[in-house]
């Protein structure tokens, strides 16, 4: 149960962006608690994306303010995000199908050896990366992967974004976006992935999980946060609303009786 009444740990208030004419987020709020998983629903165009891409880095608002633990956030890029501890796994996944699961987990983060070799000759610590790739693999119960030097593409789509997971996971010390992470896969994979994201929360990192696919949400989010016409609509707890209800308030068939604040 999302505990409200305890400080979000990632917020943003009265965001706004325009693209020239269009208005993608119009005066929107945001907020994720600790150790929840929040998902974030909508129509296709109602802002779902902009928003996450505001809170994450990868555009800058031109009204409002984020929020990080209380403190206000300028994030200037993704990078910034990072390095504040927010990962996010687009639904791209952002990974080199030519090189090797431990190469992309460290992607843009490469070790280097200790010493003049890491220092003056710029050599990477292979071992340590592969060591720290194998560990986080193993930690969310991914080694069915036998080789850690295997290239990306050689993997099913399941593993492909298990492995992005481990790697938010793994860097993401405070909060992990993950944008429709079970898009495209089967039955069997979209359940490994719900039960990493599981995994992931029980080890007191909070999600915010977007995704089109309802039973999904509504199995593993405890909360529900409604974006419709470029703000949040309301939020509910998929506890006391079903399905139907969330897509009677997405797409403006039904009104919520009031906007969660």
């Amino acid at each position: 149960m999302t505990d409200t009444s305890q400080q979000p740990i990632l917020a943003g208030r009265n965001l706004v962006k325009r693209y020239g004419r269009v208005t993608a987020l119009d005066h929107c709020d945001f907020e994720l608690y600790p150790g929840e998983i929040l998902a974030v629903i909508g129509d296709n165009g109602a802002g779902k994306s902009s928003l996450i891409k505001a809170v994450s880095g990868a555009v800058i608002p031109d009204e409002g303010e984020v929020f990080l633990e209380g403190k206000r956030v300028r994030f200037q890029s993704p990078l910034d995000a990072r390095a504040a501890g927010i990962e996010t796994v687009y639904q791209q996944l952002a990974m080199s199908p030519a090189l090797s699961i431990a190469d992309n987990m460290f992607m843009g983060r490469e070790l280097r050896k200790p010493g003049w070799r890491g220092k003056w000759l710029r050599q990477l610590d292979r071992a340590a990366m592969e060591k720290f790739a194998r560990d986080k693999l193993s930690e969310l119960g991914l080694m069915t992967i036998q080789n850690i030097n295997q290239a990306v593409e050689t993997l099913s789509g399941g593993q492909r974004q298990g492995v992005a997971v481990a790697r938010a996971a793994a860097f993401g010390s405070k909060v992990i976006i993950l944008d429709e992470p079970t898009a495209a896969l089967g039955v069997k994979e979209s359940r490994r992935v719900l039960e990493l994201i599981l995994d992931v929360r029980a080890r007191g990192i909070p999600i915010v999980l977007i995704s089109h696919n309802m039973p999904h949400v509504f199995e593993v989010a405890d909360r529900i946060h409604i974006h419709r016409l470029g703000k949040r609509l309301c939020v509910i707890d998929p506890k006391d609303h079903d399905m139907s209800d969330a897509v009677a308030f997405m797409t403006g068939a039904k009104e919520p009786e009031s906007a969660a604040a």
